[in-house]
């Protein structure tokens, strides 16, 4: 399956390092972009089964930005934490103390991805400083309550199954590609076929990039166990959620009851788009970031915004 990025250009223009680092027993695996002295950074927290290339389309059209993406632990090329669980607090516990070794506490803006939203919503409400919280495709309330309730039960029965059977045919179970490929298909929204065509390859080729059948597992647990307004009453700093309309995990009215339990939050809903906003417009979710980033007073309003050629 070959299908040409429609935003490689963009990323060739933009300094890319990849580092390490130990935090909480995990071998972290990062990528910082962008000018090493831009006036802002951001670390960004990733999907579920995704890692650190998922938010590069983004990453790609604010250059002026210094962003930092790591894989995070267990997932890409990160080894799993052996000094906590890999529970919701446990993943928030690491973020913390990956933007602490940074030297990043107070002044790195953080930006949660889906399951990244809930970590990072958890972090912060738990104490993390930070300017602002970004949450991009916020996981706002449980997906059983959400608008494909009946394919949650299945994702969820589908993961326990995988986690019960012996290791080895658990692993292969869900590194098939009929799951990939149906995950891929049912969440991707554009009608343009290339478009589409370059999404399922970003899937089949990131998506089964974890460290074990058993992380995998726990990680799932995790991600299902608690959501954004678990934790939306303990967030006090200025925070921007990007939703889609068409979202099949999370309904729009469970965004709009977010916000209003927040003490500083704005929604931005894109129309059209379900739960691959990074993928599908992540234009119009970096015009939003940088809207939201300089009414704050967190960048230049003459911040270069790329797209696409």
């Amino acid at each position: 399956m070959t299908a040409h990025s429609p935003y490689a250009a963009l990323l060739e223009k933009i300094p890319i390092v990849r580092r390490e680092i130990s935090v909480l027993g995990s071998t972290t695996r990062y990528w910082v972009y962008g000018p090493e002295d831009a006036a802002l950074t951001i670390v960004v927290a990733h999907g579920y089964r995704g890692e650190h290339h998922g938010l590069e389309p983004v990453i790609a059209q604010l250059p002026n930005i210094r962003w930092i993406g790591p894989d995070m632990p267990g997932f890409g090329e990160s080894t799993p934490l052996t000094e906590v669980p890999h529970s919701i607090e446990g993943f928030a516990a690491w973020l913390t103390a990956f933007i602490d070794a940074l030297g990043l506490t107070g002044t790195a803006v953080t930006l949660g991805h889906s399951f990244g939203t809930i970590i990072s919503a958890q972090a912060v409400s738990a104490g993390l400083k930070t300017p602002a919280l970004i949450l991009v495709n916020p996981i706002s309330t449980s997906g059983l309550e959400g608008p494909s309730r009946l394919a949650t039960l299945i994702t969820v029965a589908f993961y326990r199954l995988a986690g019960r059977l012996p290791s080895r045919i658990g692993a292969f179970m869900l590194k098939r590609w009929f799951v990939v490929q149906f995950m891929s298909s049912t969440l991707a929204k554009t009608k343009d076929r290339e478009l589409r065509r370059w999404i399922h390859r970003e899937h089949h080729t990131y998506f089964n990039r974890f460290a074990s059948r058993d992380f995998v597992v726990e990680a799932f647990e995790a991600s299902v166990s608690a959501d954004v307004s678990t934790y939306a009453a303990g967030i006090t700093v200025p925070t921007l959620l990007v939703a889609a309309e068409l979202d099949d995990i999370t309904p729009v009215k469970a965004h709009h009851d977010v916000v209003a339990t927040m003490t500083d939050a704005k929604l931005e809903l894109l129309l059209g788009v379900g739960h691959l906003i990074h993928y599908e417009v992540p234009h119009l979710a970096a015009a939003a970031i940088k809207s939201f980033l300089v009414e704050r007073s967190l960048l230049s309003a003459s911040a270069q915004l790329e797209e696409p050629r």
